[in-house]
């Protein structure tokens, strides 16, 4: 029997990529791939693309020309290595990427990944490169396999939903990830019991905007907040998190879920981008300032310990700096546990790449004192919760001997010394220091 053929798959940003890697993983382990932690020796190579940062493409053209002299030696050894781009690069830049990298063997979107074993099979038999960024009529999960049945580690992530009905003019998931489509109810409390059942203690709600859900259930289409609520009643799952979510679809049930489902982690991802009402109507947001700050208002009123996350654009097109005071204004009020901040870059296809643009110099500046602003408070947030006793999920060994690495309710990795035997457990720990992205405790012993 020859040697089983080896498959690696690099993953660019967002969770929903990690899903899909394991996904497609799995289908193609199916068809007798083993996966492997190097492209050096791959027979199959997919590099699963994210279109959010700036150069996104040029960045997978960069991985492309480091992966030409392993197809070459591949290829001096008699074998062949299959390259694939997937993802939203994938999706964007379709037939052009095989023009500039005639190597390239398949390109599929991300709502094709379940055709991608028979896309390897027709462009080995064929020697013609395979494209695929259709949006098709099925779902890919249908016919997308679960990963073999093993221990699993003891966080996941579920995708629940993709694509985006908001058409924020910077965002080109609309062009990428396509409309909004739920999963089927169903379908995800089924998925939820086996990672259950393999170990998973902690689940991720996954979407482009995934407090738009609205699936299909055994009565009715379920929101967000019914799901979430009916996943809480699975038996060893212990806690529930969701990301990420758009401020119009904070809808009265998921925030009242915050304050009544003990297993939603007080965690909440909530991105405003501007403080500025006429540059959030310049993104399309649809919301103004005062409109996020009430949601926000309500959410800690239903759980006054929750965390709360953003996302911020500094130097979109039309920006004064009258307009980023409000920006900063309104990081003031909200106060933030975490963050993520950039400069505005051009999108190629979407409304805001073509407007006249802030010049670099005042963008960097801006982002550079939303960030004093913004680490000030994830530093204040850190330093409180030095003294408090926090139930921490055990996930990984540390860097140390003896130490262990697991995430508090607000997602703060926290480290301490425990037996490598916790690990999936959840253990208390009292907070002794505090870092600027992680905590280390003392385990509380009985």
């Amino acid at each position: 029997m020859s040697d089983p053929k080896k498959l690696f798959i690099k993953t660019y940003g967002c969770q929903m990529n990690v899903y899909d890697s394991e996904r497609m993983g799995a289908a193609l382990v199916a068809g007798g791939y083993v996966e492997t932690d190097t492209a050096d020796d791959a027979d199959l190579v997919i590099l699963n693309t994210c279109h959010i940062r700036e150069k996104a493409a040029e960045k997978v053209y960069s991985d492309l020309g480091r992966l030409r002299p392993l197809r070459q030696a591949k290829a001096a050894g008699g074998g062949k290595m299959t390259i694939a781009v997937a993802g939203c690069v994938a999706q964007a830049e379709g037939a052009e990427i095989v023009r500039r990298q005639p190597m390239v063997d398949l390109v599929v979107g991300p709502q094709a990944y379940h055709r991608l074993p028979a896309m390897v099979a027709r462009s080995t038999a064929s020697g013609v490169a395979e494209i695929d960024t259709e949006f098709p009529a099925e779902d890919k999960f249908d016919h997308l396999p679960q990963p073999p049945k093993a221990q699993r580690a003891p966080a996941a992530f579920l995708t629940v939903q993709e694509g985006c009905d908001k058409f924020c003019a910077f965002c080109v998931v609309p062009y990428t990830r396509g409309s909004e489509v739920s999963r089927p109810a169903a379908k995800l409390l089924s998925e939820a019991r086996d990672l259950v059942s393999r170990g998973v203690a902690e689940i991720t709600l996954l979407g482009q905007n995934v407090n738009a859900y609205h699936g299909a259930a055994f009565d009715s289409d379920w929101s967000l907040a019914r799901l979430i609520r009916a996943l809480a009643e699975i038996d060893g799952l212990e806690r529930i998190r969701y990301t990420t979510s758009h401020p119009n679809d904070m809808t009265d049930d998921l925030i009242a879920a915050h304050g009544e489902v003990a297993k939603l982690m007080p965690y909440l991802h909530l991105p405003v981008q501007s403080g500025s009402d006429r540059v959030l109507a310049a993104m399309n947001r649809r919301h103004t300032a005062e409109n996020y700050i009430r949601v926000i208002e309500r959410v800690r009123a239903a759980r006054p310990d929750i965390a709360i996350s953003g996302d911020f654009i500094t130097g979109f097109p039309g920006e004064t700096e009258v307009d980023f005071q409000a920006t900063l204004a309104l990081v003031r009020e909200v106060r933030y546990a975490q963050s993520y901040s950039f400069k505005y870059s051009p999108r190629p296809g979407t409304p805001a790449a073509t407007a006249e643009q802030v010049p670099e110099a005042a963008k960097a500046d801006r982002l550079a004192r939303l960030q004093t602003l913004l680490t000030e408070q994830q530093a204040a947030f850190q330093s409180d919760c030095i003294g408090r006793t926090l139930a921490v999920l055990i996930e990984k060994p540390g860097r140390h001997p003896g130490q262990m690495v697991g995430r508090s309710p607000y997602l703060q990795a926290v480290h301490l010394d425990c037996d490598p035997g916790s690990t999936g457990k959840i253990v208390d720990a009292v907070i002794i220091g505090a870092a600027t992205n992680s905590l280390s405790g003392r385990l509380v012993t009985t």
